[in-house]
């Protein structure tokens, strides 16, 4: 038996995520159909974690046991074309049997991007919340110093989370603005992309640190109130939960010998 460790990359748009959903139509379902078309194997893939409808991944590692002796270096041309043209593996290597692609994660980053700019841009607007109203971005950065640690995330989970523990490490998040599709003497103000790296993630933690975020650069809230909201350890305490096409899974670490 082989374990293989593979990196996918996929528009998330027309997908239910990652994860098999009773109504199908999820990035993991096309993944093992077409594994199994390859391989004649039925195979249960695991994931780095998951992904929600319409969330997008840049690289997202999955593992699956196989007993197929097809040769490492033909599996990405293989499957990809078997997978629809949004769907992307790009790297596969074998691990160790004992390798799990969620488990044996060290840190994980997402990215979440905002057009601040008047007009929506065309070919960005499936990977980019719009929000043409100014943004005090100085503040949304003067906000993120407190998230930074370990700490019960409690009032940025869902309140469908059904983990035991909300306490999660979050090591680093900033924000960095975009300005070089600008449109000259418009006055725009480019492209917002939050970047968030932690230990693992809650169930939309990262949309709801978004939207508390995007009520701090509208002015609703003070900088110093992201402190208090996690203190409080209540979903209630925190913004609206951001729309899930503005969030990509940037990548997921392991350590150095994977």
């Amino acid at each position: 038996m082989r374990n293989v460790l593979m990196t996918v990359s996929y528009d998330g748009t027309n997908y239910y995520g990652f994860q098999t959903q009773p109504g199908g139509n999820t990035i993991q379902d096309h993944l093992e159909a077409a594994i199994a078309h390859l391989t004649g194997e039925e195979v249960k893939i695991h994931g780095s974690g998951r992904t929600d409808a319409g969330v997008h991944a840049r690289e997202q590692p999955f593992h699956f046991i196989t007993s197929s002796h097809i040769p490492i270096e033909r599996w990405r041309m293989a499957l990809n074309g078997r997978l629809p043209s949004d769907i992307r593996v790009i790297g596969a290597k074998e691990v160790p049997l004992d390798f799990h692609s969620r488990r044996s994660a060290k840190r994980k980053t997402y990215r979440y991007s905002i057009n601040g700019n008047r007009v929506p841009d065309v070919f960005g607007r499936n990977y980019q919340y719009h929000h043409p109203g100014k943004l005090d971005v100085s503040a949304m950065r003067e906000s993120l110093a407190c998230l930074i640690g370990t700490h019960d995330y409690t009032s940025f989970a869902s309140r469908r989370s059904t983990k035991a523990s909300h306490v999660r490490t979050i090591f680093s998040a900033r924000i960095d603005v975009d300005t070089s599709l600008d449109i000259s003497g418009s006055r725009e103000q480019g492209i917002i992309h939050f970047y968030i790296t932690g230990s693992g993630f809650l169930q939309h933690m990262v949309r709801i640190i978004m939207g508390t975020l995007l009520e701090i650069g509208e002015g609703k809230r003070r900088p110093e109130e992201m402190k208090v909201i996690l203190e409080q350890k209540n979903r209630t305490a925190a913004g609206p939960t951001a729309e899930s096409k503005g969030l990509m899974l940037w990548n997921v670490e392991y350590s150095e010998h994977v």
